[in-house]
């Protein structure tokens, strides 16, 4: 199918709380999708699972002229292990499922800090249709799978048309909803790295109203222990207390070398605030919010020390 073979829909809606009028195309391929955006540019938005778009739409916060399905598109949606120049990665196309990812054992042996993550992403309803392209590209800051992304160091790979580009995800989130997505490109790929390593732990914890719900703060943490117990590389991530997930990479280097104890740890996340911009809301103050980050951030440094030496454990195979 050439980029103007497609079938237009006009909507119509019925209801103020409904979508303003759109129209509707069916990609069949990367390359389709890359021309109809390359055709339809900013008035245009993929459409996959829906989960996030959907209802924005029907609350009129966005309104795209175009939709374009790319569900169909079995190139979005391999899930395999890849080994590259910067070593082992997982690869995610950006069509996977939410929920497929999440009961993937073999992911979860590779990259256990997305399922973790995966288990606080909104209901098991939403994760059938949700993907991870849609969450990354929705970009909330409050969002679990942009926080796993930015605190492990993921990269996302863009196309247009015959280019491609790979795009790391501390400057992929750019602000609240907007990422470096050109108008004319599909995130196509999501490379998250494998820490293969004996002594491997990991953990993911947040504080919502409601499980499921948009976090109030978020934090995870992956942490590498030697054979004496002491860290040799670690990363930690706060989501909800910024504009974008933050990813605490000078925390995290001030913990090398220690055994994670309550005094080092404490010391370290002192200075979390200074790391941090977060908002207040009805839900929270900016200083409760940081508040909640020093606290969710020593308890899953905690977790995921406990996790490295709970035996057996090998980390990821």
């Amino acid at each position: 199918m050439r980029a103007n073979e497609h079938l237009r829909l006009t909507y119509f809606p019925l209801h103020p709380m409904k979508s303003a009028t759109f129209q509707y195309a069916k990609a069949d391929s990367i390359p389709h999708a890359c021309a109809l955006l390359c055709e339809y540019g900013v008035d245009a938005k993929l459409l996959a699972g829906g989960q996030s778009l959907v209802p924005m739409m029907a609350m009129r916060l966005a309104r795209p002229a175009w939709l374009i399905n790319v569900n169909e598109i079995d190139e979005l949606k391999t899930s395999a292990r890849r080994s590259g120049a910067d070593g082992e990665v997982w690869v995610t196309g950006a069509g996977v499922r939410q929920i497929d990812l999440e009961r993937d054992e073999a992911v979860a042996a590779a990259v256990p800090l997305l399922r973790q993550g995966l288990s606080w992403v909104g209901h098991v309803q939403t994760k059938n249709r949700g993907t991870v392209g849609g969450s990354l590209v929705h970009a909330d800051p409050s969002a679990e799978l942009p926080l796993v992304a930015h605190t492990l160091g993921a990269r996302c790979v863009l196309r247009r048309a015959d280019v491609e580009r790979s795009v790391e995800a501390n400057a992929f989130f750019i602000a609240p909803m907007i990422t470096a997505t050109e108008p004319d490109e599909c995130l196509t790929e999501v490379h998250w790295p494998i820490w293969r390593r004996e002594r491997v732990g990991s953990a993911f914890d947040e504080v919502s109203i409601r499980h499921g719900d948009f976090a109030i703060v978020a934090a995870c943490a992956q942490v590498e222990l030697d054979h004496a117990g002491r860290c040799v590389r670690a990363a930690l991530g706060i989501g909800g207390a910024a504009s974008t997930p933050v990813a605490l990479d000078a925390i995290a280097r001030s913990l090398h070398g220690t055994a994670l104890d309550p005094t080092t740890v404490d010391a370290a996340l002192r200075s979390i605030g200074d790391h941090l911009d977060p908002a207040s809301d009805v839900h929270a103050t900016a200083e409760y919010r940081i508040h909640l980050a020093r606290v969710l951030a020593a308890r899953v440094i905690r977790q995921a020390r406990a996790d490295a030496l709970s035996p057996p454990h090998r980390g990821p195979q």
